[in-house]
Order: structure tokens, then sequence, then C-alpha cells
């Protein structure tokens, strides 16, 4: 089995001993600022490794509890896998023991302990009454029937049993995968005399190495990792679950925050409107209002921002999930699944918390519409969400994909196993796509050949400009070959035209051109310029030029310049001629004494035997194309 790493919260109200039971099971002082020593409360979270062997690597994160530092402490828990939730003997169950609880409960942390501190202070009765006080205030949360566990940080009573109960614990969890792109959210900044800009973190995902070049959200700046550290000790690698300490180059240290986020290159892209589906705490002082401001706290971010309801005003009490949005003042990174905290900014609370359903919301109108599009968002299966995703993108790289759906390398391969998923060039698409980018096709053809019986078709650069409107262009391309495979449509030169498409006069323009034809072969090659014969048989402007393509394109007339065309009968018949009395090479001259044209049309004539590649000419010669 490979080896697993874990990150254990150690959370509760202000000084109910969580600092003093860390330094119990670890040795460790996590109060390490100057501040925290003279209060003698913890202001940052403070890290400290509990247990390593063969299987498994431990480490705690003792977050605080003054209600002032709910950041930090929700900073800290975010992206951990089991918790401890401190209650003093001497004191019980207290505000910040519940709010911890809840938010907790909201972030989906599924598996914890309760470590009963401060025995030493406490008969067996005052126990047994705090237990059972711990019992019925903690009903309905994840603390509701986990062992309660006393212990002494001062006698050392229970430590030893509550370190190896972790473990056991942590021995039950499934196993985590460190493959996929790295994501760490950062929680401190700071820099080393010779070293420079340091960031530390708990993975969320993937794994890191030395040398890795990585991107910090939302700035988009690019970082390369020079060394890796797991409690002070220097390493190659970094998993999922571990506490970390990256030193990387490429940015000054004062460009670097808490709540910036550290990801793989191209990975995750940053957003202000996130779908979500939230939950509300059980007693809010105030209703929640719409589009009231709010505190917006997910992974090692604060963000300010509102909440936008769809089906509501106002929030007063509700038990059940609410789909709604949250619109933030400032990008952050997020993707599916996330979760997060949701705090009112004054007075101060926490009235809620959730996931994310979509990162990538959109604004959308207030109504049951917009509510069942978010529950089809959120219950949706795979092809549902991904069609879902389709209707707007229509094709979607497969990095942008596993991002969005919030799915691995390996659930993606699987899905994409069945035949209705088409991948071209790193793209993903759908065949209920490509039958609508077919059936778009068609039609803009159709009615192109509607519109334009006389032209060949439509250039593929002025299809594809048409198509652009709702399909990107490397689809459009991709379905434009397939639609050729499949024998759909054809392309002559730069043209695309259905297969059973041939250009055609329209009935009122048959007789004109027939009388056109006729008089331009009458006067054989001393024509007038071709707009007098278009004029003559009543031939307007407005489609002239689609005429005279046409019979060019059909091979009725053949251009010599941009006003003399000759009927096609008298250029081949003249072309003949010429052969048949010069020998295999030629000049000017020569065909000038054979043809009796003048200058204006014999320079046009040759230079058109040229284009059509029937002589070749080297200097003042030319030379019949055997």
């Amino acid at each position: 089995m490979n080896k697993r790493y874990f990150t254990v919260g150690m959370a509760g109200h202000i000084d109910h001993g969580k600092t003093a039971l860390t330094k119990a099971l670890t040795n460790v002082d996590t109060d390490r600022l100057k501040e925290e020593k003279e209060r003698q409360i913890s202001i940052e979270p403070g890290f400290a490794p509990l247990f390593e062997d063969d299987q498994l690597q431990i480490s705690i994160i003792d977050v605080p509890g003054h209600e002032r530092f709910i950041r930090q402490m929700i900073a800290g828990v975010a992206g951990i896998d089991f918790v401890v939730l401190v209650i003093a003997a001497d004191e019980g169950v207290m505000p910040q023991t519940l709010e911890h609880a809840e938010i907790l409960s909201f972030l989906n942390i599924k598996d914890g302990l309760i470590a009963l501190t401060k025995v030493d202070r406490a008969d067996e009765e005052l126990l047994s009454l705090v237990e059972e006080e711990i019992r019925d205030n903690l009903k309905g949360t994840i603390f509701e029937n986990v062992p309660i566990l006393p212990v002494s940080s001062v006698t050392g009573e229970g430590c030893a049993f509550l370190k190896s109960s972790i473990v056991e614990k942590l021995l039950l969890l499934p196993e985590r995968h460190h493959y996929g792109h790295f994501r760490l959210p950062i929680d401190q900044v700071f820099s080393i005399k010779g070293q420079g800009t340091i960031v530390r973190g708990t993975i969320y995902e993937g794994s890191v190495t030395e040398g890795d070049k990585l991107s910090i959200l939302p700035n988009n700046m690019n970082v390369k990792v020079r060394q890796i550290q797991v409690h002070h000790e220097q390493v190659k690698n970094a998993y999922t679950g571990q506490r970390t300490a990256l030193n990387i180059t490429g940015v000054p240290l004062q460009m670097v925050k808490r709540g910036d986020t550290i990801v793989s290159p191209d990975f995750l892209n940053t957003t202000d409107i996130m779908d979500v589906s939230i939950r509300v705490v059980g007693k809010l002082k105030f209703p929640i209002k719409q589009r009231m401001p709010i505190k917006c706290y997910i992974g090692t971010t604060e963000v300010m921002g509102k909440i936008v309801f769809f089906d509501r005003n106002e929030v007063a009490l509700e038990k059940e999930e609410i789909l709604c949005q949250l619109r933030l003042d400032a990008p952050i990174v997020a993707k599916r699944g996330d979760r997060f905290i949701i705090r009112r900014p004054s007075p101060h609370e926490t009235i809620g918390g959730g996931w994310i359903v979509d990162p990538n919301g959109k604004r959308y109108k207030f109504g049951e519409e917009t509510i069942a599009l978010l529950q089809r968002k959120k219950t949706g299966s795979f092809s549902e969400r991904f069609l879902s995703l389709l209707e707007e993108k229509k094709a979607l790289q497969k990095d942008v994909l596993l991002t969005d759906m919030s799915i691995s390398q390996e659930e993606l391969k699987k899905e994409i196993q069945h035949q209705e998923w088409i991948v071209f060039n790193d793209f993903i698409t759908h065949r209920k796509i490509i039958k609508e980018l077919f059936r778009d096709i068609n039609r803009y053809l159709t009615d192109f050949h509607h519109l334009y019986p006389l032209r060949t078709g439509l250039t593929k650069a002025e299809l594809i400009q048409s198509l652009k409107r709702k399909y990107p262009q490397h689809l459009i391309e991709f379905g434009l070959k397939q639609g050729v495979e499949h024998e759909n449509w054809e392309y002559k030169g730069p043209y695309i035209f259905q297969k059973d498409f041939n250009p055609y006069l329209p009935e009122k323009w048959i007789n004109p051109v027939k009388s056109l034809l006729a008089t331009l072969k009458k006067d054989t090659w001393k024509v007038d310029n071709f707009s007098l014969y278009l004029e003559r048989v009543g031939i307007d402007t407005k489609i002239s030029q689609e005429i005279t393509q046409y019979l060019v394109e059909n091979g009725s007339i053949i251009p010599l310049t941009e006003s003399i065309y000759w009927h096609k009968d008298i250029f081949w018949s003249y072309a003949d001629d010429l052969k048949s009395k010069t020998n295999p090479s030629f000049d000017m001259q020569e065909a000038k004494a054979i043809l009796g044209f003048s200058r204006k049309y014999l320079v046009p004539f040759l230079e058109t035997l040229d284009k059509f590649k029937i002589t070749l000419r080297k200097d003042n010669d030319r030379r019949w194309n055997e």
C-alpha cells in the first residue's frame, strides 16, 4: 500500500486547551508569535507533526478559537481530513464550540473525535454532566456519535490513547489519490534571508516535485519550485494531504498573500460568480436578505460579495439546501465541489455554508426556470452536466473539462469510452453537438444555394465566419472535415457546397443569357466591353457580377481582362488555329501575323494561354505545353 498523508484539525472554543493538547501530543508549541505568547491565545493556525511510520504521515493544525480569528480558523481547517473537537471539562460547550462544529459540518468534514480536556480539574460527577451536555448540544452534527475521550495536557492522562485513536481512525479512511493537477491554497507567506519567497499550506490535490513550474492565482504569476519542506525537513516531493512549505522563485514576497492559490499551469481559472448549494445555520440572529452583503471563505481566501436568490427574497429558517448564487467583489480560485463558509459582515455571525455547483455561473433571471437549471447542474449525471456545459461551449479541452466537472483523468477516461462522446485534437464533444453542427452547416449551404443559385458555393472562410457566432472554430473545422468524409458536402477550390448541388440560371435569366452568348460569339475576337453586352440584354448591375462569375466558372466565357470576355468557342478555336500554324515555340510577332489581332486583344489572349498553362513563356518566346 502507498504511504498516505493526512492533516488533523484541532478546533474548539478559546482557552479550552487546543494548543496545550497539541504540545502534549507532539511536543511542539504551535504558538510561535510574540503576540500569541504575550496574550496566551492562538492568533494564527499552528502546525506540528503528530505521527509517521511506513504507512502514514499525520500532521496537526491547531486553529484559533477566538471569534475574532474565525477567518484563520476556517483557513486552518480547509483541506483537513479529520478533526478533534476540543471541549474543556470545566466549561463545557461554548459559543465557538458550536460555531466550529457547524463550520466543520458545512465544510463536509465527515469524521472526528471529541477531546474532553482539563479533566484534572473536574470530578467524575462533573465529567458525566459535561458529556451529557456535549451529546445534547452536538446532535445533528458530525460529532453526534463520535467517541468522547477524556485527556489532560498537564498530567498526560488519555493523551496516548487519543493519539492511537486518531491513527486507528485515519487508517480506516479511504486512500486519497495523488494523481492529477496540483493545488495548494496558501495560508502563510514569508521569506528567509538567502532563500527568498516561501509559501505554506495544505495540499488539496495532486503532488509537487522540486523544479516544477507552477502558477499563483488569481494574479496568474509563473513561479518555479526551488525547494520543498514538510515539517522543516527538505524533501523532493509532497503529496495530497501534506502540510507543505514551498520555496519559490520568480515572484517577490510582496506580490503573494494568504488567500492566493498555487496550482499547476493552466489548471484552474478564477471566478467571481458561483452557482452554489447552501445550508443555513440552525439559529440565525437575523434573516438573510436578497442581495445581502456576505463574506465568503473558501480555502484560505476571504472575499466580500453578495448572495443572490432565485426563488425567494429572504431566509429566516430553512433546513433544506438552497440553490442560489454568490457574486463576489474579487476573483477567486474554485472548482465544482469545493466547500465554503458564508458569514454576515455586520453583526458578525456564521450564517451558512455549502458547496460549489458551478464555479462559472452566469447572471440568471429570478424564477423557477433558473432553479430547474441549477437543480440539473447539481444532481445531473456526468453526461447531463457535460451536455449542459456544451450547450454554451460546444466543445471543451480535456484539462478544462477536468476542472469544470471536478473529475479525475481516470474518471474522464472511463466516461468518454461511451460512443456518444467524440474526442478530437485534445477536445471533447458529443454526437448530439456534431449532429447539431451538421444541421446548421446544411442549413447555411441550403440557404446560400437558394439565394445565390449561380455560385458554385460558399467559401470555407465565409461559412466559418457565419458559424462562429455559435461554435468555436476548432469544432467547425472538425465538423466540415467529418461532413466531407460522410459525403454530406464537397469542396471545389475555395468553395464548399452540398453534394447534389450544381449552379443553375434562374428561369428569368435563361433567355437573356442565351442572347448574350450568341452576340458574343458573333463578334468573335473584336468584342466590346463586357458590361455593354450585359446591359443590352437587360441584365442589371445587381445580378451582373453573379451571372458573369457563373458563366466563367461553367466555362461558357473566357476572361482575358476585367472587361474583355470571349465566347468559349471563339477562344478555343483561335488557340487551336494558332497551335496548328506554329512550331513548338513562337513569338508574339508570329502570333499577330497568323491571327491578325490588334495588340489590345493579342496580349491578353497570349497571357490567358499562359495562365491556362497551354503555353509556357520564356522571355519573348512561348512554347506549347505538350
